[in-house]
């Protein structure tokens, strides 16, 4: 048995980032641990060490991120997937620098408004998002945990930061509805977790997207660390480059990840 945290994610666009090389920015099906590391990170009201040129915050605002990666393990029920969307994008952004001469910007104003218009450089793109996505998150902490899983609900209730669903475009549609439950692997505590419960006085049935009504048709697909007490049968391991290493540089270790549909044969 073992205590986890739980709780949902729905937007109608959500963006799980994977590896990103020049203009393509492709999404995965599954969140991604460092965004739902983020999203903790933005309720409990951590700094990124990217966005200060003092190197003590820089040390000590790394040092708490890294905290969060080392002390808590991931597992998802991936109840939609949703539909895929490209999106083309173009963004104005100003030459920043580097080393001491770099620029931090407290707000997309101050990006847009340094430097003269016609010197700004011009960012293009292709974005994919996941429509009407939704998944439920369950955290467990490990030796070492920075926080107890207590207060991170508590936090994910009321957060400090805005929160958003791997990108700032993505806000989320529906309240988190955190709580802390104590189950006998993670399929028990995130099958307890459920849609009726996710819009349970939320939103009338009559305003579901369409999607949802077949819910009862698909078949989740679970996610989760190596280190996961299950009774699941991995159908599928993948690696993904999402584990925090440093966010200050922006660098990400491999994690192996396994997959598989819940007591079911089919092949992912």
């Amino acid at each position: 048995m073992r205590e986890y945290l739980v709780f949902q994610l729905y937007a109608p666009l959500s963006a799980w980032g994977d590896i990103a090389v020049g203009e393509t920015r492709p999404a995965d099906l599954a969140p991604s641990k460092s965004a739902v590391l983020g999203l903790i990170a933005a309720a409990l009201g951590l700094r990124r060490p990217d966005t200060t040129i003092d190197e003590r915050q820089r040390y000590q605002w790394e040092t708490e991120h890294l905290a969060l990666a080392e002390g808590y393990g991931i597992a998802a029920k991936i109840t939609l997937p949703g539909l895929p969307l490209t999106d083309y994008h173009t963004a104005q952004v100003p030459s920043s620098g580097s080393g001491r001469n770099r620029k931090v910007f407290a707000t997309r104003r101050d990006e847009l408004t340094w430097m003269p218009r016609h010197e700004l450089n011009t960012i293009l793109s292709r974005r994919d998002y996941r429509q009407d996505a939704f998944a439920v998150i369950a955290l467990w902490a490990r030796q070492g945990a920075p926080y107890p899983l207590k207060t991170l609900h508590d936090r994910l209730l009321a957060p400090e930061f805005v929160l958003y669903l791997g990108r700032k475009s993505c806000p989320p549609a529906l309240p988190l509805n955190p709580c802390v439950r104590t189950a006998d692997g993670i399929e028990v505590a995130l099958d307890g977790y459920g849609l009726a419960q996710a819009v349970k006085g939320v939103i009338d049935d009559r305003d579901l997207p369409a999607i949802w009504r077949h819910l009862d048709e698909s078949k989740p697909i679970f996610c989760w660390d190596s280190d996961a007490e299950t009774s699941l049968h991995a159908e599928l391991t993948i690696r993904r480059r999402d584990l925090p290493t440093s966010r200050r540089r922006w660098q990400f270790a491999v994690r192996e990840e396994c997959r598989a549909h819940h007591a079911t044969g089919d092949a992912i």
